[in-house]
């Protein structure tokens, strides 16, 4: 039973970070209606970012707020610079560019800082959370952060003008241009927010799986499953999502034989494929009809 509780609850932790990459996925998908697949190179790129920072002297806190602020113009940048041109080309031409996105920050990376492992402090410790060894007190942060996170993005999307705006320009752009909403530097700033978002995550799971170009590769595939399994046009089941797939992993490592390590990857692919078949649109997504 104690095994059984352990593996819940660092399913939960694991899944705090899955959750915000989905989130961050669901961001991107609900601006231009395509996955980033870059998304966890930009995550880890941030992180390597925030590395440097720390190698440069700069405290933890302040390494991590410098990070995500770097993210966030990074994020903007790239949809300005690289993206907006595309706007209105064929599907397989921005899958492409998306593509070409994370080769050519994993390269960099790699180029820049190496390709070797390297060790990223873990700012909340690896002790028991209150002498528990059911959790630690990293895997509680990383919940709590995630779920300060969720907050705090619901009550700007829910009470701020810029968050309005940018749902209106997400869900509707003819109309948000209609009104006057701004839609291009909308979804810019969404890609700055999903960008901080990945970063954010990036920053909290490298303690655990150290930090090197090629951290976040299985860490995207989870995010992925999570946000399909809660659907693309739904933040709140992008967490959900992200929680579920951690809990699912971790218990299927533990308790199905020969699932472990790398295979536990499996599982996620296996949640994609079994969504896409039952319910494409995911457990809390809408199903969208057009007429023709």
């Amino acid at each position: 039973m104690e095994l059984f509780g352990q593996q819940i609850m660092a399913g939960i932790a694991n899944g705090a970070i899955y959750a915000c990459v989905a989130l961050a996925l669901v961001m991107i998908y609900q601006a231009i209606g395509h996955v980033n697949f870059a998304q966890g190179e930009m995550a880890m790129f941030s992180t390597f970012i925030a590395w440097q920072l720390m190698q440069w002297g700069l405290p933890y806190w302040a390494a991590f707020i410098g990070a995500v602020v770097i993210s966030f113009a990074g994020g903007v940048l790239i949809d300005r610079l690289v993206f907006k041109p595309i706007r209105t080309a064929a599907v397989l031409s921005q899958i492409v560019m998306f593509v070409g996105l994370l080769a050519v920050l994993n390269s960099a990376a790699g180029f820049i800082w190496d390709f070797t492992s390297k060790p990223f402090p873990a700012p909340f410790g690896a002790d028991p959370l209150f002498g528990s060894r059911l959790v630690s007190t990293h895997q509680a942060a990383m919940v709590a952060i995630c779920f300060l996170l969720l907050v705090l993005l619901y009550v700007f999307f829910r009470y701020t003008r810029v968050g309005l705006a940018m749902q209106s320009a997400a869900e509707n752009p003819a109309s948000a241009k209609l009104v006057g909403i701004r839609v291009e530097w909308m979804i810019a700033l969404g890609w700055g927010l999903a960008s901080s978002i990945g970063a954010i995550a990036g920053l909290l799971i490298a303690p655990v799986v150290f930090l090197e170009p090629n951290m976040m590769l299985g860490i995207l595939l989870y995010g992925f499953a999570a946000a399909v399994l809660g659907g693309l046009s739904s933040p709140v089941g992008a967490v959900f999502g992200g929680f579920a797939v951690g809990i699912i992993e971790n218990l299927s490592g533990t308790y199905i034989p020969g699932v472990g390590g790398e295979l536990k990857l499996t599982i996620a692919l296996l949640i994609i494929i079994s969504v896409l078949v039952v319910k494409p649109s995911g457990l809390f997504g809408v199903r969208h009809a057009q007429r023709v």
